[in-house]
């Protein structure tokens, strides 16, 4: 099925340029997202979606934290 969205240039420009860093296309990575926000989600699901995540640098802090630091409050 064929759909139209009104979406701002930037955020597609930025869309597609995630697709391509992950080997996909815009169409592909909607049609996942898509897909995934429709299904139910189980334990299992939940927990492989946070390894994903987890797994991509740009989710990693850039030092490492001490436990002093990490618990320290203003």
């Amino acid at each position: 099925m064929n759909v139209t969205f009104s979406i701002d240039e930037q955020v597609i420009a930025e869309a597609r340029r995630i697709a391509a860093s992950r080997g996909t296309s815009l169409d592909q990575l909607v049609r996942d997202y898509l897909h995934d926000l429709t299904r139910t989600d189980d334990a299992e699901a939940v927990l492989a979606r946070l390894d994903a995540l987890w797994a991509e640098e740009t989710h990693r802090s850039k030092c490492s934290w001490t436990r002093e630091e990490v618990h320290r409050r203003p």
